[in-house]
């Protein structure tokens, strides 16, 4: 109701003429920009509202470049975030300079709001995964849901997907060793097996797989998949893995197919290649592929960084890359980042740990869609463990790290913008 009544007020308001109808409001995301993660919200915000905006692509942080609107003003006063009304004639100016060939930077238009649906179980809690805890922070509007409504068909509803710190293996996050005496964990198995029996499956991984192969028809026909965590690695394993049976007995009753590496398919999965799937199932690691073992930096060292790619030729990785800074301070997961010598080499890397060799950012096509992997759990928890209390983003309404969340979300918008050959 309430989006209902501000589109009909910003109709009303393009209906009269205004004397500074020309102008335009400047969103700088630079490092003046006051609560750089809010201003997606607003950006978000705008879309829903079917207001079309500009993306100004390198200009100051990746700027944005909303039509001048009173409600448009107000929703930026009210959520503390920095911005400046232009003349017509400065608009004109940034855009020329923009547009001049020697400068790496490029202006796309946004057109609608993408429709977000966040795969996760009843009952997680925002601060259980740094996605819900970004979209609950900058107010975007997102749907849970989980096994039922894929299975069923529900995904093709949705524009963009991510994927909650999920185990698509069926291994349960590979936690029996550390916690499976716990309470938590037990209603988490009992949950999952009867959630597989409801649905027609007699394994929970046969249920996750079904799962990920609906989920890799839904990348195929043109949706963007968006994960963090082990929902980027577990992923690739589990479509990999589905003529085989890598889960040990306490996992699904059953053991493992002795010989299970040998029938593990590399040409089913998104990302990744050649890797070793993890015998031991009290090992607290799926695969070769995670680099967490090679952080052995000093915290204040660990760092990653973005590449930069030519916004006019390269604009989908651009989009995904805009930020105040290049240099990010890392942070860990269960799955960190990626050891480069098992992704594909169609893959690409769009950030990278230049001190262990690590992929952190990563992105490719698939069919008609896209999908974007990203390591690490929490950008503003260097090493976040079960129980730990929930990072508050208002502490942290600059962190450059949960940037590159929200372009994924914004990224959508601009799909008609198809990257140039």
């Amino acid at each position: 109701m309430k989006n209902i009544v501000y589109t009909l007020l910003f109709l009303c308001c393009w209906a009269i003429p205004l004397q500074s109808s020309a102008n335009a409001i400047l969103v700088p995301m630079d490092e003046t920009q006051k609560d750089h993660l809010k201003a997606y919200g607003v950006a978000y915000w705008v879309l829903e509202n079917e207001i079309v905006m500009e993306w100004l692509l390198n200009y100051r942080g990746g700027s944005f470049l909303f039509p001048q609107n009173p409600y448009i003003e107000e929703q930026l006063v009210i959520k503390g975030i920095s911005f400046k009304v232009l003349p017509d004639i400065k608009v004109k100016q940034i855009k020329s300079e923009i547009a001049n060939p020697e400068v790496n930077m490029e202006v796309v238009q946004l057109e609608t709001a993408p429709k977000i649906a966040v795969y996760t179980p009843t009952g997680k809690q925002p601060w259980d995964d740094a996605v819900t805890l970004v979209l609950t922070y900058a107010e975007i509007p997102y749907e849970e849901i989980y096994d039922s409504t894929v299975v069923t068909g529900g995904l093709p509803e949705f524009d963009w997907l991510h994927l909650h710190h999920e185990d698509f293996t069926g291994q349960y996050g590979k936690f029996y060793r550390s916690y499976h005496n716990q309470s938590w964990y037990q209603k988490q198995v009992r949950d999952n097996e009867a959630m597989a029996a409801k649905l027609g499956f007699e394994k929970v991984s046969e249920l996750k797989l079904d799962v990920a192969l609906r989920i890799r028809e839904f990348v195929a026909g043109g949706g963007f998949l968006f994960t963090m965590c082990s929902g980027t690695d577990s992923y690739d394993i589990a479509l990999s893995a589905q003529n085989t049976d890598i889960c040990e007995h306490m996992y699904d009753h059953d053991p493992a197919s002795p010989d299970f590496q040998s029938k593990i398919d590399y040409n089913q999965t998104l990302a990744f290649k050649d890797y070793t799937v993890s015998k031991d199932p009290m090992e607290y690691e799926y695969s070769d592929i995670d680099g967490t073992r090679d952080h052995k930096l000093a915290e204040n060292l660990d760092k990653f960084y973005l590449f930069d790619f030519s916004a006019k030729w390269d604009i989908v990785p651009t989009m995904l890359c805009q930020n105040h800074t290049k240099e990010i301070d890392g942070f860990m997961g269960q799955t960190t980042d990626f050891r480069k010598e098992f992704i594909k080499p169609d893959v690409l890397v769009m950030g990278e740990n230049k001190a262990i060799g690590t992929a952190r950012y990563i992105h490719g096509e698939f069919g008609q869609g896209t999908w974007t992997f990203y390591g690490g759990h929490d950008p503003e928890d260097y090493r976040h463990m079960v129980g730990d209390p929930p990072t508050d983003l208002s502490l942290h309404p600059n962190s450059p790290g949960y940037r590159l969340i929200l372009n994924n979300i914004l990224f959508p918008a601009a799909k008609k913008k198809k990257r140039k050959t």
